[in-house]
């Protein structure tokens, strides 16, 4: 969002953006300019849809337009499912948006029409403007892995300098390489979630002036970067998938210049990105409780995610793609979501602050603020005491609340947002109902696995490696590209494979000292797995399992591998 604002503001346009590194006074001003009609672009992430007052905001206005960047994560066919994005279809025709531009540089013929299905897009308005881009090289090294650094330092050192992406899959791995290739002479910084906003924003600002930089970054690094003039993008690890391969060399070479992509592959890596897949899906078990409970709680309920979460050692959002399944389904109807508690901290006097409005409104604010409790700088409110106290509406008391902020006389914080929803035809037959959820999951499982396995057979394609990705994609071309490592004579080839030892009696009594903890988010095979494998959990998070010393201990291993070994353990 940044790098794009900070274009758009270059040339005359007024764009700002709503996110968690923004200070309140600037938060402040975009809201103002937004009222008054100053701002023109607004840049938000799908999640903040799901606040409460920025909603209520929203059904203020006149939205012209809504876009939406990487439309494919409404469609459980695309490479990134996001349960937020599902919503945006429906929230468009609430807001009565002008229209809506839906983009995406990676959806698959399927996943294209899944888009302009939920928008109502018309088929003759379905625009494709081609995957092909000529002056990309792309390569493929079959490599070990523990030969991936002095191979990456070896293609640096062979190339002239220019700025450059090593992406890698983990945040530790992101920081080994930067390191070692500063410890090497170049200029290299590691970007990844991990770090705080003030240090991603300035490596992010160091690397769009320089014209030899190195970041090494998880997928975090690369959204919304337009540099024109990267030479060189390395996958340090298999992408996840096509779709994510095709996202991240599109960032090269967008000059038109030579550039070159580079993956370093080795089998290892395939462990780790399907470990991530199946430490998503949840087990039965937590799928039937969640369910049952979801249902058990009258006509018209509401929910924290967080508390779900953490009750039915569901990742949140597993959780949230769960109730999203449930809405698609037609049992459930979102009635929105709401905060519990909103607290302020007063900037103006109370006297001077109630001398700006008439004896009506100012005596309805009296009411309001006689119900906050003071705590040492800030006021909390507890909302539903306050309605239930003075008899006025929730929609007023936030409206007046969200009004004094934006004329300066208090700060506003909100916490404990709850999502509410209606039955929408009782409560339906629960044991087909929580068949059918496990049966999708298993179902997506399968199909992130599929596509680990399609960029597998990408590193080994045996033709033009640019005709095997228009293809993917739906596109065809009649020659070779002349610029990929297969039209410059490279063979195909195997990936080098780490054996492993098979799992015995040792490991048998592993799963049995486990066992015998009795900890409660080691009770089914599928959480011992994940555990071993290194994969957290809500629950086993909440008991700090992560500093257990068998923690891990399996991580190398396939997630399949151990869980068949554990559930024969368990049997």
């Amino acid at each position: 969002m940044k790098d794009q604002i900070d274009v758009l503001r270059s040339k005359g346009i007024a764009a700002s953006r709503l996110d968690s590194s923004i200070t309140t006074e600037e938060a402040r001003q975009v809201f103002k300019d937004l009222r008054n009609g100053s701002l023109k672009m607004l840049f938000i992430a799908p999640e903040r849809l799901a606040n409460e007052r920025f909603l209520r905001t929203l059904k203020e206005l006149k939205i012209a337009m809504m876009a939406v960047d990487e439309a494919h994560c409404i469609s459980e066919w695309g490479h990134n499912f996001r349960p937020d994005y599902l919503k945006l279809a429906t929230l468009a025709r609430e807001l009565r948006v002008g229209r809506v531009l839906a983009l995406t540089a990676t959806a698959t013929p399927v996943v294209a029409q899944q888009i302009a299905k939920a928008f109502e897009i018309a088929a003759d308005d379905i625009v494709q403007t081609g995957f092909y881009r000529p002056n990309l090289n792309l390569h493929v090294i079959p490599c070990e892995a523990s030969k991936r650094q002095v191979i990456l330092l070896n293609r640096l050192v062979s190339r002239p300098p220019g700025p450059t992406i090593v992406y890698v899959t983990l945040q530790r791995t992101a920081e080994e390489v930067a390191k070692f290739l500063a410890d090497n002479g170049f200029k290299a910084e590691a970007y990844h979630a991990g770090l705080n906003s003030e240090i991603r924003h300035a490596i992010q600002d160091r690397f769009m002036a320089s014209t030899d930089a190195i970041v090494v970054a998880t997928i975090a690094f690369g959204m919304g970067i337009d540099k024109r003039d990267i030479r060189y993008v390395f996958h340090y690890n298999l992408s996840k998938s096509i779709e994510n391969y095709a996202q991240e060399i599109g960032r090269a070479g967008r000059d038109g210049e030579l550039s070159y992509c580079e993956m370093l592959a080795a089998q290892d890596d395939i462990v780790v990105l399907e470990n991530f897949t199946f430490g998503d899906t949840p087990t039965p078990q937590a799928v039937d409780s969640l369910v049952k409970a979801v249902f058990n709680r009258g006509e018209v309920f509401d929910i924290s995610t967080y508390d779900l979460s953490h009750q039915h050692d569901i990742r949140p959002i597993v959780l949230e793609t769960t109730l999203t399944y449930l809405e698609l389904m037609g049992y459930l109807e979102s009635t929105g979501p709401f905060y519990t508690e909103y607290k302020f901290q007063p900037l103006t006097p109370g006297s001077q602050m109630l001398a700006k409005f008439d004896a009506v409104r100012a005596e309805f604010l009296k009411r309001v603020f006689k119900c906050a409790e003071k705590g040492v700088t800030w006021w909390k409110l507890d909302l539903d005491f306050v309605t239930r106290t003075t008899g006025d509406t929730r929609e007023r008391i936030i409206t007046a609340l969200n009004f004094l902020e934006e004329q300066g006389h208090l700060k506003l914080q909100v916490a404990g947002v709850r999502q509410g929803y209606r039955l929408k035809h009782g409560v339906p037959e629960l044991a087909p109902l929580i068949a059918k959820i496990n049966s999708r999951f298993v179902e997506r499982e399968n199909r992130d696995v599929e596509r680990i396995q399609e960029i597998l057979k990408f590193t080994v394609c045996p033709g033009c490696r640019t005709k095997y990705l228009l293809n993917y994609f739906g596109e065809t071309k009649d020659d070779p590209c002349g610029h990929c490592d297969r039209c410059d004579g490279q063979p195909p080839g195997r990936l080098p494979v780490t054996h492993r030892r098979a799992l015995g009696d040792n490991d048998a009594n592993t799963i049995a000292k486990l066992q015998a903890e009795r900890h409660r988010s080691l009770q089914a095979p599928r959480q011992i797995t994940r555990f071993l494998c290194g994969i957290t959990s809500p629950q086993a998070s909440r008991e700090k399992l992560g500093r257990h010393a068998l923690f891990g201990a399996w991580s190398g291993r396939p997630f399949r591998e151990v869980l068949e070994f554990v559930e024969q353990m368990s049997a």
